[in-house]
């Protein structure tokens, strides 16, 4: 398959021995010559992201996938235990599915897998995640300087810059793809 038409996002594709979800497409067109078609992909395996024109993929092979929910139960040594909410099934996973999620989790919460061939792969975290702070600095006044900030350590382990006026206990919004601090969740 490589019509554009076919193209949608979130489809897993196999490009060069590895998997990928479509994050994104768009098509550019310039005067009469053909539309490039510029593609952004992200590694199912460690989320990374790739850019290619459609013409550098190829011949694409869609993988079919599907997604399942599971509820995040504990941590087992380096595994984290799920159970998935239709079965009641429970799956240790690795790093090696879990890739950079592990500080994102908290127990009790259900979060999205993506299955493919009846194996979870991958994870899907949620653009923005709630996580309450744990450690942190005294609240402080910076006498009216604004973009003044102070580390804080978040339930799973994550650590972020805040404002001065975080203290332990706040439950926070952080964005999942780079960690950012987004405000404090009322």
């Amino acid at each position: 398959m490589s019509l554009t038409g076919d193209l949608r996002k979130g489809m897993v594709i196999r490009h060069q021995g590895h998997l990928f979800t479509v994050a994104d497409f768009t098509v550019a067109r310039t005067g009469k010559q053909r539309p490039t078609v510029h593609v952004k992909l992200r590694s199912v395996k460690d989320g990374h992201p790739v850019d290619r024109t459609l013409a550098e993929l190829g011949e694409l092979d869609e993988v079919p996938a599907e997604t399942c929910s599971m509820q995040y139960l504990y941590a087992s040594g380096r595994d984290r235990v799920f159970m998935d909410t239709e079965s009641f099934e429970q799956y240790p996973l690795g790093e090696d599915i879990l890739a950079d999620a592990a500080p994102f989790l908290v127990e009790q919460e259900t979060y999205r897998f993506l299955r493919i061939d009846e194996q979870i792969v991958a994870i899907q975290l949620p653009p923005v995640v709630v996580l309450e702070v744990v450690e942190t600095s005294p609240v402080e006044h910076a006498g009216g300087a604004t973009n003044v900030q102070k580390e804080a350590r978040l339930a799973g382990g994550l650590t972020v810059n805040v404002p001065l006026f975080i203290k332990n206990g706040d439950r926070l919004r952080i964005k999942t793809e780079n960690h950012e601090y987004l405000g404090k969740e009322h």
